[in-house]
């Protein structure tokens, strides 16, 4: 199997593109996958996501000249590709907020509840996800990327192209914006 910088410099030589995606899309498309789901939150498709991000990957690969990390130019092509998809569906929201003024439509009420904990937990989901988006993206992304994705700071910063110093200011204040916006939503008293 080809590494990826022999995939990537094979397709900025000419050679076979198909040959140099598929290899790129074997050894990405998980990590892909796990950014997207965590980016994006339930409101995405993933799997509409990979597809997009590694269709923006073929049509860029010619141009990608290995001066960034392949991850790197991979995620932040799936950042941007997430920010899209969330965009759309928050344009869906408000248009059949406006076309059913309040009503719900046939087949399109709550899932029917499971156990209790399940509930919760969805409950618990869903609320981490509406204080995730009132964040600014760079606090989401290296919130999401740090508490969920389990990276250091470091790692952060070589896939977001930040000093770690950097990083850790961001995350210094996404977690304090994060828990005041969560205080806000549940009316709890922040932690301190």
């Amino acid at each position: 199997m080809p590494t990826h910088a022999s995939a990537l410099s094979a397709a900025s030589a000419g050679d076979d593109a198909a040959v140099d995606i598929t290899s790129l899309y074997r050894q990405h498309a998980r990590t892909v996958g796990r950014w997207a789901g965590r980016l994006g939150g339930h409101e995405v498709d993933v799997e509409d996501v990979i597809q997009e991000v590694f269709l923006v990957a073929k049509q860029r690969l010619r141009r990608f000249d290995g001066a960034v990390p392949v991850a790197r130019w991979l995620f932040r092509t799936t950042e941007k590709v997430v920010q899209a998809a969330r965009r759309r569906q928050r344009r869906r929201r408000r248009w059949l907020a406006r076309s059913l003024d309040g009503q719900h439509p046939p087949g399109m009420s709550a899932p029917p509840p499971g156990p209790g904990d399940l509930l919760q937990c969805r409950r618990d989901v869903d609320c981490v996800y509406r204080v995730l988006d009132r964040l600014n993206e760079k606090q989401r992304r290296v919130l999401i990327l740090f508490e969920w994705e389990g990276m250091s700071t470091e790692e952060i910063a070589e896939l977001t192209g930040a000093r770690p110093a950097t990083v850790r200011v961001w995350l210094f204040r996404a977690r304090g914006r994060f828990l005041k916006e969560h205080a806000e939503l549940t009316g709890e008293t922040p932690a301190r």
